[in-house]
């Protein structure tokens, strides 16, 4: 009987925290570059193959995402709002009524804003 409830309480906690993170969140992407992402190797050369890389700010966390394939996509302008969820290392947004699919690779916490006394 034991076991069960401490299999339910970690199954529970388990669920909570993977539905906190399914939830719709609002960011701002904003800006954009062109990274290198591999190499496209032919007989006689090797050209490097370019993705996009955007920085996405929210009210908590400053996101790096990536393209996951170079090819054709489109531009996505600096401060276009989105709304986001995150899975794993996975950041699907919506963007100008688009869906996206980007890897994130890195991140970094926002500073506090400060207090007034």
């Amino acid at each position: 009987m034991r076991k069960l409830s401490v299999v339910l309480g970690v199954s529970l906690l388990a669920a909570s925290i993977s539905w906190a993170d399914s939830q719709v969140k609002t960011g701002t992407i904003v800006s954009q570059t062109s990274v290198s992402c591999g190499e496209k190797k032919s007989k006689k050369s090797s050209t490097d193959v370019l993705c996009q890389q955007y920085t996405v700010h929210t009210d908590t966390v400053e996101y790096q995402i990536r393209q996951q394939k170079p090819g054709d996509m489109d531009i996505i302008p600096p401060n276009t709002p989105i709304e986001y969820t995150i899975n794993k290392n996975k950041m699907k947004f919506k963007a100008n009524g688009k869906k996206y699919e980007f890897l994130i690779v890195g991140s970094l916490a926002m500073p506090a804003a400060p207090t007034t006394k």
